[in-house]
């Protein structure tokens, strides 16, 4: 029966892992030893043995490295998604400053268009906005010193905003059309129908007695009828609406979001008749049917007897 052989590697290994701690122990202990001797000892040791393991650190060096170039990749990588974004929010105030651009010229144009012949404007500048819950208001820059009345219209580049409550020397007040104190007659077309833009302290103001409302429908254009000696006829105030309750409103063409510079027009009073005597009176009231020929004329009825 053959022997079996012994294993020698199993105690060698357990022998070398002994030696090996006890080294690294008395370097520990070395290395913490507080002396001038083993201080000299250290430097002697550092002196002769790390300049030789130069080598040895070369991959460490480059590992290193390679680290830092990964961390500045990295930067680099967030700083160009950075910059992207930035150039996309630039496309997009490109594209704002675009728009603004052509709604500029719109203004522009629309600033151009000719009204009555005998309206004459003055512009004055937005200083402030007093609108609150209760009151739709803004301040002019232009008054009395300008010629300002009290009750004239005040209109933007595209339509009707409001008219003069308040002048003073050098400032005036303007009331909104949808300031809740707000009433003026206006027309709708193409149907003709007369109705009273009413505000309410909302954007979108109602239209208020209209006669056939059947006749009025979203989208149809609403102008200022000059009813009452309020505004001059004929200057647009925005378009029908139908508003989340069902009632007829109106979109204003004016853009009160933006209000900067406004137009005061002049409106002149209604012209005064000088000459009673000019007038062509109505019949009297007992005549009915054409006078015939030789037959006496009527007399007053307040006429008294000679």
């Amino acid at each position: 029966m053959a022997r079996k052989g012994y294993d020698f590697a199993t105690p060698v290994r357990r022998i070398l892992i002994g030696l090996l701690a006890l080294f690294l122990l008395s370097m520990f202990l070395f290395w913490r030893i507080d002396s001038p001797r083993a201080e000299a000892m250290r430097s002697d040791f550092v002196d002769r043995f790390v300049p030789s393991f130069e080598w040895a650190m070369t991959p460490v060096t480059r590992v290193t490295r390679m680290v830092s170039s990964l961390q500045s990749y990295s930067r680099i990588y967030e700083q160009n998604q950075e910059l992207r974004r930035e150039l996309r929010e630039m496309e997009r105030w490109k594209e704002a400053a675009v728009q603004l651009e052509q709604e500029n010229a719109k203004l522009l144009a629309q600033n151009n268009v000719r009204l009555d012949p005998t309206l004459t404007s003055i512009t004055g500048v937005v200083l402030t906005d007093s609108g609150t819950v209760f009151r739709q208001s803004v301040l002019l820059n232009v008054g009395r010193r300008d010629g300002v009345v009290d009750g004239w219209a005040v209109m933007d580049g595209l339509g009707l905003v409001g008219r003069i409550s308040g002048v003073g020397g050098q400032t005036s007040r303007v009331i909104l059309l949808t300031d809740p104190s707000s009433r003026i007659p206006v027309t709708v077309q193409p149907s003709g129908e007369n109705a009273l833009l009413t505000g309410d302290n909302s954007t979108l103001p109602t239209l208020e007695f209209i006669e056939r409302p059947e006749n009025v429908r979203p989208g149809d254009r609403v102008i200022s009828s000059g009813d009452g000696g309020i505004f001059p006829p004929d200057i647009l105030v925005g378009q029908v609406v139908q508003g989340s309750d069902g009632r007829l409103r109106l979109r204003m063409a004016a853009d009160y979001g933006r209000l900067e510079f406004l137009r005061v027009l002049r409106s002149h009073p209604a012209e005064r008749l000088q000459d009673g005597g000019a007038l062509v009176l109505p019949p009297e009231p007992g005549l009915i049917g054409p006078v015939l020929p030789g037959a006496p004329a009527a007399r007053p009825a307040d006429a008294g007897a000679p």
